[in-house]
């Protein structure tokens, strides 16, 4: 049994005090919201993010950040993206050297344009910090819904450690040296689920969203690699897996948003009436801040960025895509082409 200690007490952070409860793992679970932890120990459940999804009664609840860290074996960092740096910056006191630290949030920091873990490392140089991400939504993590994920780690003995803590009959974990790459792909296929969202808020169908999902990891490939990551990770779960289930399901936070946004509300309307963190809206300048650092085209981000900041009608955007420049999918020599 390990002692885990959960930071953030959102429907993520809450699906995964569940999972690891039942993989046989001591659980405390920090809010910075009193009344969100007064709730989580009258209730045992969260009401208003996972509603239905029940936590054991020896789950502990806690507002000291000392009393989540102290003595854990794993954190979980679990606060939405625009939240880490100053979480990370407050924990920095506690944690020891070597201390494991999992981040499962998905962002970049638009000041930065620095990954979450690069943030996290950037706060607390001691810690050990690894990443879980894949196509996971927190409402069928919560319900024991068979799912599949990756952990980057830095060193094999780490990633190894991690994925025997999660793996469970109902969720599958595989590892990856790849960290750079899984975070680049978690966080901008949330840009790409807004778009996807727009088109369904528009009224197109499916062969629209096909091509934005095939598109979209297209450009997610290209910058992920062009700043060191893998090409296999974007062909993976964190890749492929994740923006398939992002841009197709209405338990994505960022597709619904995109719809609210296709339908003619304003970004701010859309993100009131989510009611949750819709994490593309703050990736999505920081994907064209590395894409112009690194010299890359992202026409879809690029155009996400023109409705949600500039107020290009959303049609618009969609057209502009679609009368670009002729462009090649394969590059080709001449002796490809019979003459």
């Amino acid at each position: 049994m390990a002692k885990v200690g959960i930071i953030g007490a959102g429907s993520w952070g809450i699906a995964l005090s569940v999972l690891l409860y039942n993989n046989g793992h001591d659980i405390t679970v920090w809010s910075a919201l009193a009344d969100e932890i007064d709730m989580l120990k009258r209730e045992h459940e969260h009401k208003d993010k996972l509603p239905g999804v029940k936590l054991a009664d020896d789950v502990l609840f806690t507002t000291e950040l000392a009393d989540v860290v102290k003595k854990k074996d794993i954190l979980v960092l679990a606060v939405p993206s625009s939240f880490t740096r100053a979480t990370a910056h407050s924990l920095n006191e506690y944690v020891v050297e070597g201390q494991i630290i999992v981040n499962v949030a998905k962002g970049i920091e638009e000041s930065t344009l620095m990954t979450l873990s690069q943030v996290i490392e950037e706060e607390m140089p001691q810690a050990d910090v690894a990443v879980l991400s894949g196509p996971s939504h927190a409402e069928e993590v919560g319900k024991c819904i068979p799912t599949t994920i990756v952990v980057g780690a830095k060193t094999w003995n780490t990633a190894e450690y991690i994925q025997t803590i999660f793996m469970s009959d109902v969720f599958r974990v595989y590892t990856s040296p790849d960290v750079l790459g899984i975070e680049l792909g978690a966080a901008l296929k949330n840009v790409v689920a807004l778009a996807a969202g727009i088109a369904d808020g528009l009224g197109y169908g499916d062969n629209t969203k096909a091509a934005l999902i095939t598109r979209g990891i297209t450009e997610i490939a290209r910058l992920g690699m062009e700043m060191g990551g893998k090409f296999e990770t974007f062909c993976g779960l964190s890749g492929i897996g994740d923006l398939i289930v992002t841009c197709a399901s209405m338990h994505s936070r960022n597709r619904r948003a995109g719809i609210l946004i296709g339908q003619g509300k304003t970004m701010e309307e859309a993100m009131a009436e989510v009611k949750m963190v819709v994490e593309g809206v703050f990736s999505a300048k920081a994907a064209m801040g590395l894409a112009q650092k690194y010299n890359v085209e992202l026409p879809i981000i690029d155009q996400v960025n023109e409705v949600l900041f500039h107020n290009k009608p959303a049609a618009a955007a969609v057209r502009d895509l679609m009368i670009r420049d002729k462009k090649i999918e394969i590059a080709h020599d001449d002796t490809d082409w019979k003459m």
